[in-house]
């Protein structure tokens, strides 16, 4: 009778699903934290831009998808880079965050986080204008040539969303499932800005 016990333990024990065998499973509510985590890396970004021309004691107005100063101009030029680098910084901020919530829990929750911030910047970089995004500004002040800063931020973001979908032991079906809704979803942050901002 006991031996009889343990092996049902140990056969239930191995039917369990492992936690990467968990985390492939695209549910609704993964969905809706990746809508959220769109808006909310938007928030963020832009949030980067705001404090850093705040903190430089410029008065700064923030919507979903710009910041700029008041005025219509910085109190000084070299201001522009610094609000520049804000963005970009905190992006990489919140996929760093994001990356370490995954690695201490093993949560499938935080991946919206991780990956939406390095899909809209190379979104953005690619199919957007270019020299409007920020990685070009900072790259063009800083004399680095067109490119450089995009190439560092994107390899940074792409490791950073790499080592978090091996720790999740997420599979090829999964992450392009997520590239398909944050696809949806960043245009859908794009029409609520023009919608609420012009």
């Amino acid at each position: 009778m006991r031996r009889g016990a343990t092996e049902i333990e140990s056969n239930s024990a191995d039917s369990r699903p492992a936690a990467g065998e968990r985390s492939n499973a695209l549910s609704l509510r993964l969905v809706l934290i990746l809508l959220l985590a769109a808006y909310a890396s938007y928030l963020f970004h832009e949030f980067g831009h705001w404090l850093a021309g705040t903190l430089l004691g410029n008065e700064m107005i923030m919507t979903l998808n710009g910041t700029y100063p008041q005025s219509g101009s910085f109190l000084a030029d070299w201001h522009w880079l610094y609000v520049g680098i804000g963005g970009p910084a905190f992006t990489i901020l919140q996929s760093v965050i994001a990356l370490g919530i995954i690695e201490r829990y093993r949560t499938v929750s935080a991946y919206p986080f991780l990956f939406f911030p390095c899909f809209s910047r190379i979104f953005s970089l690619t199919l957007g204008k270019f020299s409007a995004q920020d990685e070009a500004g900072i790259s063009a002040m800083l004399g680095l040539g067109n490119y450089t800063v995009a190439v560092v931020v994107c390899s940074v973001l792409v490791a950073l969303v790499w080592r978090g979908s091996r720790r999740l032991k997420l599979n090829g079906t999964f992450i392009s499932a997520f590239f398909l809704f944050s696809t949806l979803f960043k245009l859908m942050v794009i029409a609520t800005h023009k919608l609420l901002f012009g």
